[in-house]
């Protein structure tokens, strides 16, 4: 199975955990309807065979919009369905590991949290992405050490790869982020608690494509 690539910045919508699975696709479904350029299946309740299961529901979903399908934090998953890539934390396989039984070709993201030294080992490491945060108060991850603001700005300095902010994202901070160096926004609760959730990712898509534009320059900030 070919990988679909890395687009080159947007909404990085994280599903919430699967309360009722029917309305849950229904919501990835408009989540991606409303412009996600990247979804990761993060699950940390399911079953093995529940995961597996939905994985492959989601990477469809995908297929059919051309969207990458991470997984999050579970390697042999990513390996088993053939899913574009990985999102990998501090306690997962080494990345080389990662990279070996995925493939050259395969996604393969890493957890920076608030430290920039990390982002660089994983960039020398030949890492596709690297994500900074919690930038704000999040509901999914309220003991996630905060990441400054101007932590996007130093990395966007200093790296060479795309940079994903995590944490608490919302309509209303999105711009914070992206015009201080961030290429994703990384997001769950915003979207997965929305009333219209096909809305709320038009919307966040929306500030991406603004500061992407030159209506809003980075230097600016």
């Amino acid at each position: 199975m070919n990988h679909i690539p890395l687009p080159v910045g947007g909404l990085y919508a994280i599903t919430a955990s699967c309360d009722n699975e029917s309305v849950w696709l229904q919501r990835c479904e408009q989540i991606l309807a409303g412009g996600a350029s990247i979804l990761q299946y993060r699950d940390k309740t399911a079953t093995a065979a529940q995961r597996k299961q939905r994985a492959l529901r989601l990477q469809r979903l995908c297929r059919s919009r051309q969207v990458p399908l991470l997984i999050n934090d579970d390697l042999a998953l990513a390996v088993e369905i053939g899913a574009d890539g990985v999102h990998l934390g501090k306690n997962d396989p080494p990345f080389a590991v990662a990279r070996q039984q995925l493939g050259k070709q395969a996604i393969i993201g890493v957890s920076c949290y608030n430290q920039l030294p990390l982002a660089q080992k994983a960039q020398a490491q030949g890492a596709d992405y690297v994500a900074f945060g919690r930038f704000f108060s999040s509901t999914t991850k309220p003991e996630a050490i905060l990441a400054p603001l101007e932590l996007l700005t130093q990395a966007r300095a200093q790296l060479n790869l795309p940079i994903v902010a995590i944490g608490g994202i919302s309509v209303d901070n999105a711009m914070d982020l992206l015009t201080a160096g961030a290429d994703f926004l990384a997001v769950i609760g915003t979207l997965f608690n929305a009333e219209k959730p096909q809305q709320v990712a038009a919307q966040l898509c929306e500030c991406h494509l603004r500061t992407r534009s030159g209506q809003i320059n980075v230097l600016d900030k």
